[in-house]
């Protein structure tokens, strides 16, 4: 295939769109691959679809080398189904809803599980017929607050979602395992570095969850790793909870006035003279801080929860967000957000600045033993025996030597602070370094959930009825795209690697004699003959810097350059990633690039090899 400039629908820019945040959304606009269609909605353009098709078919490969069909459902999907699942009302905000001329209810998908699993009930009733894996690679929408980054987080998304069905558990973490190893294969063939972590469930349900995340300083998620091999999401890390601690014969606690402490800085420099510690200084460790968070649930109802934490700890909104669907009577996405001035009014007895649990007092909210009044968790640093600084309830007062289990309770516990690096890994296997991410790709196994909820029953050798369960697989496809242009580039434009670039080889025909044309024409004709994807830039009367700009903006691996050495018989080819460029004899050219497609040294390229 030839693709030519003079013809190709192709417009590139010589300045960074407006709305362009990170560098993967400003090259593939500039470069011609997406033109943005609304607020986190792009049109693909013909250099763009042809790197979308070759990440779709190195993902079409190791599916089917797993045994994995493919089907392909619609995007607008009735409400029944995900009634049945209750994630009509889970997702809350999250999808597009809409009414057919009869008002009857539809969505736009935000993803397909209760489809899958309709699709096997219809057809397959047998334990015979199982294991049993289908994906497809479709089009997905939610409703994001606030699309951002391009490709990154958009409203309209294409994904591939497959699922796996099988009689028991054993079946489950067999067809866990092939998946995870399809994606190690599938990430590494489009040369994308990933690190695969343990992560959350979510909304989603199931038990064991991972995530492939491909390291980047612009990424959403934060994950960690040791280096003894621990790695999660922050959402999914563990903290190593202290002993408990005998709290007999502990003194009383003792509320103080401390006037001017709003603040866990504050408090703790007032405290070195209010209530001095005769064995070191206080620090922010030794304070119980009590942040009030506003939740929001799936329903659009608002509450308000209170976690308390050491005060040297920040609240992990995320982590939060993570973790507080156990502690609720609703499922589904859960919002969470600091509580506002407006938001604490709802509760009159909270004394901002001074909250803190515990006490006798008829006007307590937190922390007594059926009297609490609004939810409170705490972080797992919060065991039995502890004793800590907090909030008296009382404007300019705290508590000193407040002691967890004997003073005061709690709801529950919740991972919702911080993850530092330095913090112990909870496998013990050193201490935990941060690092950022992007999510490209998410396996779950989800057991029964959506095989109950839509009874999803076969019959087993015995003749009996039983629940399948089942496994999803997740690979963000249009954010693969972005990912591989966010970390293959330069200052002067893309550089992709060549499992996935719009073309194999990139000529541009420099000069304005007619040799010098018809020379690009042959090789070209040469190249597309030895199975070779050509851009050629036959343009006429565009200068060589916009040719040669152009060609470093596209990003093809490889830029052979017909113009003035072809006199003397030679032609430039230069390498994009390294930015190495040689004259070749006219007559070995062809071959040279032959063995760089080929990864080869020319000597090894075949001369009549035939490329994919």
């Amino acid at each position: 295939m030839v693709l030519r400039l003079s013809t190709l629908f192709l417009r590139t820019l010589r300045e960074d769109p407006a709305d362009a945040e990170v560098a993967s959304h400003r090259l593939l606009v500039r470069a011609g691959y997406i033109r943005r269609a609304a607020p986190g909605i792009y049109t693909w353009l013909p250099l763009g679809l042809a790197v979308l098709r070759k990440v779709e078919q190195i993902i079409r490969e190791e599916m089917a080398g797993i045994g994995a069909q493919e089907v392909h459902f619609p995007a607008l999907l009735p409400k029944e189904p995900y009634e049945a699942t209750n994630r009509w009302t889970e997702y809350g905000e999250g999808i597009f809803r809409l009414k057919d001329r009869k008002e009857a209810d539809y969505l736009l998908a935000p993803t397909h599980e209760e489809m899958f699993t309709l699709l096997v009930k219809d057809l397959y009733s047998s334990y015979k017929d199982l294991p049993l894996s289908l994906y497809q690679i479709q089009n997905k929408y939610r409703d994001e607050a606030r699309p951002r980054a391009g490709l990154l987080r958009g409203r309209e998304f294409i994904m591939k979602d497959s699922y796996s069905f099988d009689v028991d558990d054993a079946g489950l973490d067999a067809s866990y395992a092939k998946h995870r190893e399809a994606y190690v294969k599938i990430f590494a063939r489009l040369g994308l570095e990933v690190v695969a972590v343990k992560a959350t469930a979510g909304a989603m349900g199931g038990s064991k969850s991972e995530e492939f995340l491909h390291p980047t300083e612009i990424g959403e998620d934060t994950f960690v790793r040791s280096p003894g091999g621990y790695s999660a999401n922050v959402e999914a890390v563990s903290t190593v909870v202290p002993d408990q601690i005998d709290f007999a014969g502990a003194p009383a606690a003792q509320v103080l006035d401390t006037p001017d402490t709003p603040t866990i800085d504050s408090l703790v420099a007032a405290s070195q003279t209010i209530f001095p510690n005769p064995e070191r200084e206080w620090t922010g460790a030794d304070t119980l801080k009590n942040v009030v968070l506003a939740v929001t649930l799936p329903t659009g109802e608002s509450q308000l929860v209170v976690i308390g934490l050491p005060g040297d700890r920040a609240v992990d909104l995320k982590r939060v967000e993570a973790n507080i669907g156990a502690f609720l009577p609703v499922a589904g996405e859960i919002g969470v957000e600091a509580a506002n001035d407006e938001q604490l009014k709802q509760q009159p007895l909270i004394v901002k600045g001074y909250l803190g649990p515990g006490l006798e007092r008829d006007d307590a909210i937190l922390g007594l033993e059926g009297k609490t009044k609004i939810l409170y968790l705490v972080d797992p640093r919060v065991v039995s025996g502890t004793r800590w600084i907090t909030g008296a309830n009382e404007h300019g007062k705290h508590v000193y030597g407040l002691v967890a289990g004997r003073d005061f309770r709690w709801d529950g516990v919740i991972e919702c602070t911080e993850v530092r690096a330095g913090d112990p890994a909870p496998d013990g296997s050193g201490p935990l370094e941060t690092a950022r991410g992007i999510e490209m790709g998410h396996i779950f196994q989800l057991g029964r959930k959506y095989a109950e909820a839509l009874e999803l029953k076969v019959l087993n050798e015995n003749g009996k009825q039983v629940t399948v369960t089942m496994g999803s697989y997740g690979i963000g496809v249009t954010r693969a795209v972005a990912a591989l242009a966010e970390s293959n580039h330069d200052e002067r434009g893309l550089i992709w690697p060549r499992a996935v670039a719009p073309a194999d080889v990139h000529v541009v025909a420099v000069g304005r004699g007619e040799e010098i044309f018809a020379e690009a024409e042959r090789i070209t004709a040469e190249f597309e003959a030895r199975g070779l994807t050509v851009m050629l830039d036959d343009r006429p009367k565009v200068s060589p810097g916009v040719k040669f700009g152009d060609a470093e903006l596209i990003g093809v691996p490889t830029i052979v350059a017909v113009g003035k050495g072809f006199a003397t018989g030679t032609l430039e080819v230069k390498d994009r990633r390294s930015g190495t460029a040689e004259d070749v004899p006219v007559a070995e050219v062809v071959d040279r690039v032959m063995a760089a497609v080929r990864g080869v040294t020319p000597a090894e390229a075949p001369a009549t090899a035939d490329v994919d």
